[in-house]
């Protein structure tokens, strides 16, 4: 006989508000408790466990989205922008999505289908968005696409997944958890040049050769860097040189940086990109609209270099010569959106 399941006491924290990602269960439940959902979104900042769509606006006015139209979302993540482009179909039509991460995409597919978006319009891949090219030769290519290479809020606020280092985890920072090495691993082995080359290269890190080699020599004498707090450390003792009015500011961005950097690293999201931007062009139809989000300089490059490319060639008909960046009202209701960079192209008829 199976024992009867135990009622699990909910964890009590200390203070007013939760500070802890597990503690805080209301922010965790958004259709049971909507009232603390729009108090902490009023206050600038996102729910545990949610993501506040970038730029919602500006997409689907670029976009131009009509009913019976073939879209594609290249990142699903919390699926705001999906919702967005779904709504705009009217229920004719059909929208495709990728995304690695097994356990963000299986919510956000329940939660699209509860709001009225099952499989009759949307199709969920788990795949990375550079197989675009076998989705678009499956339905006849797209007349929009949207690609927005932000990480989810939900991922860098949960600390089992290692994205921020603010919070103590293990050091993993792999969009999909079942593929690949984490960082941890990628640490393990790693050359004083090569670490030093990766700082520098996916982040523009200034310390990359001084952090390289505190770095490999903390893990040649035998000690694992295995968790958030653990490489965090090893960044404050590194800088501990620098001035005390500077050195609080300089080591939060040389931590933002750092974990980016190995981020982009076990994600091959560089040659994951370069691989969609070459696809785009043969992935839209005659016509057809892609719009890019990009968080950083070494995405933003990339991306206005392909686009470029296309333009000149003739495949693409216009493109964004400028970036598109959100308003300043965006900016302050939602800190996350300050480095985004929105680019776009229309596909030659």
């Amino acid at each position: 006989m199976s024992e009867e399941k135990q009622h699990k006491r909910r964890v009590h924290y200390s203070g007013k508000y939760p500070k802890k990602f597990e503690e805080k269960y209301k922010e965790l439940n958004p259709e049971k408790y909507k009232d603390t959902i729009e108090h902490v979104i009023s206050k600038g900042n996102t729910p545990a466990g949610m993501h506040i769509s970038i730029m919602v606006k500006e997409i689907i006015d670029f976009l131009d989205i009509k009913p019976g139209q073939t879209g594609f979302d290249a990142t699903l993540g919390y699926g705001g922008h999906t919702r967005a482009m779904l709504e705009k179909l009217e229920g004719q039509g059909h929208m495709f999505a990728t995304d690695v991460d097994p356990i963000e995409s299986e919510k956000t597919k329940k939660r699209l289908a509860e709001a009225g978006f099952g499989e009759d319009i949307l199709t969920i891949k788990l795949q990375n968005f550079c197989t675009i090219d076998e989705i678009a030769k499956e339905v006849g290519g797209f007349d929009f696409i949207l690609a927005d290479l932000g990480v989810s809020s939900m991922q860098i606020d949960n600390p089992e997944r290692g994205f921020s280092f603010k919070v103590d985890g293990p050091l993993d920072l792999r969009l999909n958890p079942n593929a690949g090495i984490s960082a941890a691993e990628r640490l393990d082995n790693i050359s004083r040049e090569e670490l030093s080359g990766m700082l520098y290269e996916n982040s523009d890190e200034p310390y990359c050769e001084e952090l390289a080699k505190a770095i490999t020599d903390e893990i040649r004498k035998g000690n694992r860097i295995d968790t958030t707090t653990k490489l965090r450390h090893i960044i404050e003792q590194t800088l501990d040189f620098l001035p005390e009015k500077d050195k609080k500011d300089i080591i939060k961005k040389t931590c933002q940086r750092t974990f980016q950097a190995l981020r982009i690293d076990v994600n091959h999201e560089f040659e994951v990109l370069y691989e969609f931007m070459e696809k785009l062009p043969g992935a839209l139809k005659p016509g057809g609209r892609a719009a890019i989000l990009t968080f950083h300089s070494g995405e933003d490059k990339l991306v206005k270099k392909a686009l470029k490319a296309g333009y000149k060639a003739g495949i693409y008909s216009d493109y964004s010569k400028d970036v598109i960046r959100p308003s300043a009202q965006e900016c302050a209701q939602n800190g996350r959106a300050r480095s985004t960079k929105m680019r776009w192209a229309v596909r030659a008829e």
